[in-house]
């Protein structure tokens, strides 16, 4: 494919959103009329699944194709090699010019270790606006949204709402890090419309992760229906026969006795969580609307494909938990995935699928009339996006795992996922000494239990599956291993 025939790329990923919070995807609270238009004018994945419930790996595997324990881009707090290949860099080296705003946290980006900037590769982006998180209550003084904030003599503040303990008033609309990363978007794609040369944008929102803490505006509509948001999907004494990670969870997220602890909180507590998130969600819909908007009239939709994801999901107060760590629940794994090209993709179309966000990168380059990188290890869904395949069939199962060392290097957990599209089976490898052993493992039938709550691993009526599974996990587990290097020679 020639240079000029190929198409600009909108990336689109949003931070630890779940796959049931858009209006598209079923959920009737959200507001989400722009990424529903989006999903019907092109492809809405029913089935799209993270390779890790944690930001850095799951991040770097979508970039590379390749998945965590390949990318040695394993757990947050730990930074990519510089060898790994972006699919970002690739494009730009055809001639792509490359632009980013929002997070990459593909490197550590703890301010109190690299003391400025995240540490970047070569990732192939000439225009970078680099923001970690909202503002310097982050610790990261030194990132272009809270230099922005600076220049508009602005402080940046998201104090405790007076009528919750947990949710928080986050900036005003127009100065929010949500909009400031349209903005960057936006100003980028005028720039570069009339350079002759195709171009891709990531942006990469901070929102919905926590801190809770929507515009005060968007929160608003949220509060007369309060009642009526569902309480989350818990029921006492679940966690009696699951992994010791999310008991220790469930005391307080990250393990961290108090924070987020789930019995600690009223049912308002959990509604207003919710409402928050939900919140968040909307007013990042605005912004895909504007981005639209400007596509349209700017004459660059045509020729523009857009994707939007998530990098991971929330637990949202499911099983006791909030945020996120070492288990695979649906709100943790499944994330919403949707991808549109006017003219050239089917349009209002589900596919059912399996798919997983390592099958991104792969993707893209197919899409550009690019090989894949030696190496990766997703696969392109074209096929599916054209028609040429049917959007049903994809994958036998999907794969994710999770990778957890203290700051001396020993492991605290290691465990892994596989999931047939009914079966759900996690195997739980190692845990820190000061866990008990009584749990190897969690086996879910999402088709009599879809609400996960009841753990079939030790269930001798799914002995069979369970075997069967296992066994599919060791193949998946074989054939993640780096398929680099290349041989140079016949013995």
């Amino acid at each position: 494919m020639e240079q000029n025939n190929r198409p600009n790329i909108l990336w689109l990923c949003t931070d630890q959103q779940r796959f049931d919070t858009l209006g598209c995807y079923g959920n009737p609270f959200v507001r989400t009329p722009n990424l529903d238009r989006l999903a019907e004018s092109g492809v809405r994945f029913a089935n799209a699944y993270c390779q890790n419930p944690v930001c850095t790996p799951s991040r770097a595997s979508f970039l590379t194709g390749r998945y965590p324990r390949t990318c040695r881009a394993r757990q947050n707090g730990q930074s990519i090699p510089e060898d790994e290949v972006l699919v970002t860099r690739l494009l730009h080296d055809v001639g792509y010019i490359g632009g980013l705003s929002g997070k990459l946290h593909i490197s550590t980006c703890n301010y109190a270790v690299c003391k400025t900037r995240e540490r970047r590769i070569n990732d192939g982006y000439d225009y970078f606006a680099w923001s970690h998180g909202h503002g310097p209550a982050h610790e990261w003084p030194m990132h272009d949204y809270a230099l922005w904030l600076q220049r508009q003599g602005v402080e940046y503040s998201h104090p405790l709402r007076e009528d919750s303990r947990y949710v928080r008033v986050g900036m005003p609309p127009e100065l929010h890090q949500t909009k400031w990363c349209a903005d960057c978007a936006i100003e980028f794609m005028e720039a570069v419309k009339n350079e002759g040369r195709p171009w891709f944008f990531s942006i990469n929102w901070f929102d919905p992760h926590h801190a809770f803490d929507p515009p005060a505006a968007y929160l608003e509509r949220y509060l007369p229906i309060l009642d009526q948001i569902p309480l989350p999907n818990y029921e006492e004494g679940e966690l009696a026969n699951k992994s010791p990670l999310q008991r220790l969870d469930h005391l307080g997220a990250y393990g961290k006795r108090g924070s987020f602890a789930y019995d600690d909180m009223t049912e308002r507590d959990h509604r207003m969580i919710r409402a928050a998130y939900y919140a968040m969600i909307d007013f990042i819909d605005v912004q895909v609307g504007r981005l639209l908007d400007y596509l349209e009239a700017s004459g660059q939709l045509d020729n523009t494909v857009i994707l939007f994801h998530s990098d991971h999901g929330e637990s949202l107060g499911d099983h006791g938990m909030y945020l996120k760590g070492g288990y695979f629940y649906e709100g943790s794994v499944h994330v919403p995935l949707i991808m549109a090209w006017k003219d050239r993709f089917l349009s209002g179309v589900t596919a059912d699928a399996p798919v997983e966000l390592v099958d991104l990168a792969p993707t893209l380059l197919d899409l550009c009339g690019l090989p894949p990188c030696p190496g990766m290890q997703g696969r392109s869904l074209r096929g599916l996006l054209t028609g040429e395949a049917p959007t049903d069939v994809f994958r036998d199962n999907v794969y994710a795992e999770f990778y957890k060392t203290d700051m001396q290097g020993g492991v605290q957990a290691f465990c892994t996922m596989l999931f047939d599209g009914r079966y759900k089976l996690t195997k739980i490898h190692a845990l820190a000494a000061r866990f008990p052993s009584d749990c190897k493992g969690e086996l879910y039938d999402l088709k009599t239990d879809p609400a996960e709550r009841y753990n079939r691993y030790d269930d001798p009526a799914y002995a069979e599956v369970k075997l069967r599974l296992l066994e599919a996990l060791c193949d998946r587990e074989a054939l993640t291993a780096d398929p680099l290097p290349v041989m140079t020679a016949p013995w």
